[in-house]
């Protein structure tokens, strides 16, 4: 399996209480052997050049999943996503969001009901103190990516 790694101008440029932008930079490329996609007119040939069979938005934010459901192609990776489904490929999405079932609801239930969208199972987080945060099973993405590529939604996608 060959991944090309894509980031928005944000992580791929913002440090942040997880590390510095170059640290994640760095270990993208070590292991993938590729350069990062990182701008929105080197993400624009994915679909066209078919560079990917499938496309993983991982984490993908709310924000992020606000942009996809409302088809705003302003970063790297909306641009890479929208290129990708022109082709009618798939697009595996691993939501982390604080807002998901508030703000995000509604973004959520459209890209749900979208063709060619898939999404790694998810389940709320701390359903005490962030009641309508979802996280999805980072374990599980390998399984829905394999059903994504056969145009199937691995379930249950909340538990």
């Amino acid at each position: 399996m060959d991944v090309i790694p894509a980031m928005s101008f944000n992580a791929g440029g913002m440090d942040t209480r997880f590390g510095t932008a170059e640290s994640f930079r760095r270990r993208l490329r070590e292991i993938t052997g590729h350069e990062i996609i990182d701008t929105i007119t080197a993400a624009e040939p994915v679909g066209p050049k078919h560079l990917c069979d499938l496309a993983v938005i991982s984490p993908c934010t709310g924000n992020t999943l606000a942009k996809l459901a409302l088809g705003i192609t302003d970063t790297p990776i909306t641009m890479a996503c929208k290129s990708h489904l022109r082709c009618g490929r798939p697009v595996l999405l691993a939501l982390a969001s604080n807002d998901s079932l508030s703000a995000s609801a509604q973004n959520l239930g459209r890209l749900l009901n979208t063709k060619h969208y898939y999404f790694v199972p998810m389940a709320q987080d701390d359903w005490l103190k962030k009641p309508t945060s979802l996280v999805a099973d980072f374990d599980q993405l390998p399984d829905a990516a394999e059903l994504a590529l056969r145009g199937r939604q691995l379930q249950p996608i909340f538990f």
